[in-house]
C-alpha cells in the first residue's frame, strides 16, 4: 500500500499501473513508491516529495487542457482477406536473413540472398517471405541483435548488397576485395563477426561511392538524380542519421565510442554547432552513409517488385522492432520523446525468474501525443516501405511496457500505459495507404481484452504451436482461429529439430541459464513429455504415422498440422527446412555466455531446398496453401 497518496495520484494520471499479476504465482505485484518516483521523473516530473506531487499534478493538468486528447476511432487495417481473397489461406517462409550463406556474401545475408529466397519460395507457391528487423544495427563484437537498433527509421548498410551496385562495374577496388581471402574466410565462418564483416564491407562501398560520386558508371546522370530526390523526400531524417554515422566512426577511432549518451556534451545534440561544423568538415562522409541508404531502398525495391512478379500475394513481410539503443541515432535526434533514467523489459516469470531487462529506453507516451505521433508514424511508414505485412514485435507495448529503474532490478519495475487507440490509428492508416497486412506479436502475458482489440481493427494474432496447449495437451488444429500468423516457433525458441531432442537444453546448461545436472534432468523429463504429448495430437489427427520416427518426420507431421488450421497464415522457419538444432537467440544470456544472434546457416539456400528436412515438410503442404500458381511454372520462370 502507498504511504505516498498525492504521488500514487501523480503516477496514475501519467500512467503508471499500481501493479500486476506475477506469471509465476498470480499473486499480485504492487507497485511500490520508489519505482513511482523513478518513473514519474523519467517522464519529466517531480514526485520525491508531496508538495512537488502536487505542484507536478497541477502542471499535468494544465498541459492537458492545452492540447485535449481526441478519440481516434477504430480504423480497420488492410485484412489478409484483401490481399490472399475471401477466405483464403496461404503460407510463407521467414528468416533471420543476415544469416544466410552464400558464395556472394561478406559473411552477413544480404538482399541479393533475399531475391534468391523469394526465387525458392515462389517456387513452392508461398505467399510471403518473412524477415527479421533490416534496421540499422550496432556491430561491435558482443552487440549486435535484429531488437536492438541504432535506428528504426533506416537500415542496415551490411544488408546491401555490393554486386547490385550499378558502379561495380567500372569499380576494380571494390572487385578486388569481393574476390579477396578476406572475404572468403568471412563466407566460410561458422558464426557472424559483423565487426569483420562491417570492415571489410567499408572497404568494398569507399570506392563504389566514389565512383557513383565521380559519375563513373552507367546512367550516371540519373543516378545522381535519383539520389537527389531521394535525400529531398527523406529530409533531415536521413540527414541526422547519416550525420550520426559519420559522427559515430570519428569519435570511435579518437577512443570514444559510438554511443552518443558516452560523447562529450558538445556532441550529444544534432543541432548543436559542434555537430554541425563536424558535418560541414565531413561532408562527403555523411554523403556516402546517405547514398548506402538510397543503395538499399533501390534494391530492396527491386527485390519486392520480383517478389510481386513472382507471384506472392503478399510479398515481403518485415518485422518492427519495439524499441532503439539507448545510444544510437533516434535517441540522439529526438531526445525529447524518450524517458531517460528508465529501461523496457519483463516482469519476473517461469522462463526468468529475476525478470528481464532489455537494455533499451523507452518512449515517453506523453511526449508522442505532444508531437502528435509524428515519429511513431515515420518509423511505421519507412517499415512499411516496399513490405506487404509487417510484424509488430511485441505489440502488447501498443497498450502497456513493463518500464525498469536505472540501477534497480527488473521485480522493481512497473507497467505505464500508452495511448493505444491513437497508436493502433496510425498503424491502420499506414496499412490500408501501403496495403500491406499487419501482424501483432501478442505472445506472454497478453493484458485482458488485447487480444479482442487487435481482432476488432482487423490485425492477425501471433499463435505458436508450442503456446497452443490446455491441460489436456496441444488444441486441435481446428482450434486455432482465422486471424492469425500460425508457426511452429520464433526467434527466442528452440527450432524444430531441437526439439526431437534435447541439444538446446544442453546447451542452456553449458551457458548457465540451467542452474544444475538435476534441473537439467528435470527439463529434460518435460521435454519427453511434451515431445509425447505432440505426437500423440499429430497421429491421433492423421498428421503423423504411428511408426514415423526421426526428426524430418516430426518436422512434416508439425507443418501439415499448421497447414490444416483455418489460420490465413501459416510461417515455416527457414532454420527448421535447413535442419538447424542451436536457437539463434537465448533470451537473457549475456553475450558472454553465448553469443546468441550469431550461428549461420549451416547450407546454402539451394542446398537447403533439396535437403531431405526441406522436401519432407514442403512436401506436406497441401495445395490448398499454396498460390494458384503452380511450382513447376515458377522454377521454371
Amino acid at each position: 500500500m502507498s504511504r505516498r497518496p498525492r504521488l500514487r495520484a501523480l503516477a496514475r494520471q501519467l500512467g503508471i499501473e499500481d501493479g500486476y499479476r506475477s506469471a509465476i504465482d498470480d499473486r499480485r505485484v504492487a507497485t511500490r513508491d520508489g519505482t513511482r518516483e523513478a518513473l514519474v521523473a523519467a517522464m519529466g516530473f517531480a514526485g520525491d516529495s508531496e508538495a512537488a506531487a502536487v505542484a507536478s499534478l497541477a502542471r499535468l493538468a494544465e498541459r492537458k487542457r492545452e492540447a485535449p486528447g481526441a478519440d481516434p476511432g477504430d480504423a480497420r487495417c488492410y485484412e489478409a482477406d484483401a490481399a490472399l481473397g475471401p477466405g483464403g489461406r496461404a503460407f510463407g517462409i521467414w528468416t533471420n536473413l543476415y544469416s544466410l550463406r552464400s558464395p556472394s556474401n561478406l559473411g552477413f545475408g544480404h538482399l541479393g540472398d533475399l531475391d534468391a529466397l523469394v526465387r525458392h519460395a515462389a517456387a513452392e507457391g508461398a505467399a510471403f517471405v518473412g524477415l527479421n528487423p533490416l534496421h540499422a544495427a550496432t556491430h561491435r563484437p558482443g552487440r549486435f541483435c535484429p531488437y536492438t537498433p541504432v535506428s528504426r527509421l533506416f537500415r542496415d548498410p551490411l544488408y546491401l548488397d555490393p554486386e547490385r551496385v550499378p558502379e561495380l562495374a567500372s569499380c576494380r577496388e571494390a572487385r578486388e576485395v569481393l574476390s579477396s581471402p578476406e572475404a572468403s574466410a568471412l563466407r566460410a565462418a561458422a558464426r557472424l563477426d559483423t565487426a569483420a564483416v562491417e570492415a571489410l564491407h567499408d572497404r568494398v562501398l569507399a570506392p563504389l561511392w566514389a565512383a557513383f560520386r565521380d559519375g563513373r558508371g552507367a546512367g550516371s546522370d540519373a543516378r545522381r538524380d535519383a539520389f537527389a530526390a531521394y535525400r529531398a523526400a527523406a529530409g533531415s531524417d536521413l540527414e541526422r542519421f547519416a550525420t550520426f554515422l559519420a559522427l559515430a566512426d570519428q569519435l570511435e577511432r579518437e577512443g570514444l565510442g559510438r554511443d552518443a549518451d558516452r560523447w562529450p556534451e558538445a556532441y550529444r545534440s544534432p543541432e548543436s554547432p559542434a555537430v554541425r561544423a563536424f558535418a560541414d568538415r565531413h561532408a562527403d562522409t555523411v554523403q556516402r552513409h546517405a547514398w548506402a541508404q538510397f543503395e538499399l531502398d533501390r534494391q530492396l525495391a527491386d527485390v519486392a517488385d520480383r517478389a510481386r512478379d513472382a507471384g506472392l500475394a503478399i510479398g515481403l513481410y518485415t518485422d518492427l522492432a519495439l524499441g532503439s539503443a539507448a545510444g544510437g541515432s533516434d535517441v540522439w535526434a529526438r531526445p525529447d520523446l524518450f524517458a531517460r533514467g528508465v529501461s523496457v523489459g519483463a516482469p519476473p516469470d517461469d522462463f526468468a525468474l529475476g525478470g528481464q531487462d532489455w537494455c533499451f529506453p523507452p518512449l515517453d507516451p506523453h511526449a508522442l501525443r505532444r508531437e502528435h505521433f509524428a515519429y511513431f508514424r515515420a518509423v511505421v511508414d519507412a517499415n512499411l516501405r516496399h513490405a506487404g505485412a509487417l510484424r509488430v514485435d511485441h505489440a502488447l507495448g501498443l497498450r502497456r511496457l513493463f518500464w525498469i529503474p536505472e540501477g534497480r532490478p527488473a521485480s522493481e519495475g512497473a507497467y505505464v500505459r500508452y495511448p493505444e487507440p491513437e497508436l493502433f490509428a496510425v498503424l491502420s492508416e499506414a496499412s490500408r495507404r501501403h496495403r500491406a497486412v499487419l501482424i501483432a506479436e501478442d505472445l506472454g502475458t497478453v493484458p485482458e481484452g488485447f487480444s479482442a482489440s487487435i481482432a476488432r481493427r482487423g490485425m492477425l494474432s501471433s499463435r505458436v504451436l508450442l503456446f497452443e496447449r490446455t491441460a489436456r495437451g496441444f488444441r486441435r488444429a481446428s482450434r486455432y482461429p482465422r486471424a492469425c500468423l500460425a508457426t511452429a516457433n520464433t526467434h527466442d525458441l528452440p527450432p524444430l529439430a531441437a526439439l526431437a531432442g534435447e541439444d538446446d537444453l544442453v546447451l542452456r546448461r553449458r551457458v548457465g541459464q540451467i542452474s544444475d545436472d538435476a534441473a537439467l534432468a528435470a527439463l529434460a523429463g518435460q521435454r519427453r513429455d511434451d515431445r509425447r504429448a505432440l505426437r500423440e495430437r499429430l497421429v491421433r489427427d492423421g498428421f503423423l504415422a504411428r511408426t514415423a520416427s526421426g526428426r524430418e518426420a516430426l518436422a512434416a507431421g508439425v507443418t501439415a498440422f499448421l497447414c490444416d488450421t483455418p489460420a490465413a497464415l501459416v510461417g515455416l522457419s527457414l532454420d527448421d527446412l535447413g535442419g538447424e538444432t542451436e536457437p539463434i537467440n537465448l533470451p537473457g544470456v549475456a553475450a558472454d555466455r553465448h553469443p546468441s544472434w550469431t550461428r549461420r546457416m549451416g547450407l546454402s539456400l539451394d542446398a537447403i531446398f533439396a535437403s531431405a528436412p526441406a522436401r519432407a515438410q514442403l512436401d506436406a503442404i497441401p495445395l490448398s496453401r499454396r498460390l494458384r500458381r503452380s511450382a513447376a511454372s515458377a522454377r521454371d520462370s
